[in-house]
């Protein structure tokens, strides 16, 4: 089902990007739009998710740059029965986090400094499993691949008042067909975006719940995300407004509740859904993962200290906190 849904959204993309090369150049608008599509699904499957991560300016981790939080993503991959993804790390204050990758085997998940400074280990926990359920349900694929194609429509529609609407092509609409196309366009392609992601939000905050085996550990990673974004701006993602559907909450300035321009669901709705989830299973949902990994056991800074820590969460009680690998 889910190729098939890839197909549809290729297909319908596919057909936008010709649609506003007719409405720029006509027939043979339409005819050159179909090939660079064409090419741009074949080159988007293979390196998508390498430009979005170029994008981000993510660098990627070991186990001996990021011992905690390798290791923890090890784990939570283990639980999830997936293969070990790449890890990345942005270094950028806003918390967010992103899943990328055209299939489980080829997968990567990237975790901002600003989400490893202000979450606890649980709440990562809550967050990484979430991204490994994208992966899982192949959700990564589909999200990848509309942002770089949703960014290819939105720039080519900036063209349009350039390259459209002279005498000298065979634009059967003139400059009106150029304006329709520099503002439909970019709203089609948006509408898109939001199809996809508010039922693929809910879907993987459940399956990231079971994955992590805590309902609630999601839920309040979910509160502090949404606060850091309100406050912290996020420069790389507003210069790149297309891969704001593939954050785990919208990482874009102007983000306020859920409705029709909306690309992620409410955060609020979505905390609740997690709440019930909760008290349907009893606040677990089965075996937690702080009680079948050994890494939650290790004391979090953000509660009582009993011991150092070590990884990319910083130093002992009476430490400053430290950072280790290239995001320090």
């Amino acid at each position: 089902m889910n190729y098939f849904r890839t197909a549809l959204l290729l297909a319908a993309l596919t057909a936008l990007f010709m649609g506003i090369g007719f409405m720029i150049g006509g027939q043979s608008g339409m005819v050159i739009a179909f090939v660079v599509a064409a090419g741009m699904n074949v080159f988007s499957y293979w390196n998508a998710d390498k430009m979005v991560l170029k994008m981000h300016h993510a660098v990627e981790v070991d186990e001996r740059q990021a011992p905690e939080f390798y290791g923890l993503v090890r784990e939570l991959a283990a639980n999830a029965g997936l293969p070990m993804p790449k890890v990345y790390i942005i270094n950028n204050p806003q918390p967010n986090a992103f899943a990328t990758g055209r299939n489980p085997e080829n997968a990567a998940v990237a975790a901002t400094t600003g989400l490893l400074d202000m979450l606890s280990r649980e709440e990562v926990a809550g967050v990484m499993a979430h991204e490994l359920a994208h992966v899982k349900n192949h959700d990564t694929l589909i999200m990848t691949i509309t942002a770089t194609i949703a960014g290819a429509i939105s720039m080519l529609a900036n063209f349009a008042f350039f390259f459209g609407g002279s005498r000298d092509n065979n634009n059967p609409f003139g400059f009106i067909g150029v304006l329709a196309a520099a503002i439909v366009a970019p709203l089609a392609a948006m509408l898109v975006q939001m199809a996809i992601s508010r039922t693929r939000e809910y879907a993987a905050d459940r399956m990231g719940a079971a994955i992590c085996g805590q309902p609630m550990w999601l839920a309040s990673a979910l509160g502090k995300i949404a606060g850091g974004v309100k406050h912290i701006h996020n420069d790389d993602a507003e210069r790149n407004p297309a891969t704001a559907h593939m954050f785990i909450i919208n990482p874009l300035s102007g983000e306020r509740m859920d409705n029709l321009f909306s690309t992620h669901p409410n955060t609020d709705n979505r905390i609740a859904a997690l709440q019930e989830l909760a008290r349907e299973t009893g606040g677990g949902g089965g075996a937690s993962f702080s009680q079948t990994q050994s890494f939650a056991a290790t004391p979090n800074r953000h509660g009582p200290q009993q011991g150092p820590q070590h990884g990319p969460w910083g130093g002992g009680p009476s430490e400053p906190p430290r950072r280790r690998g290239p995001w320090g």
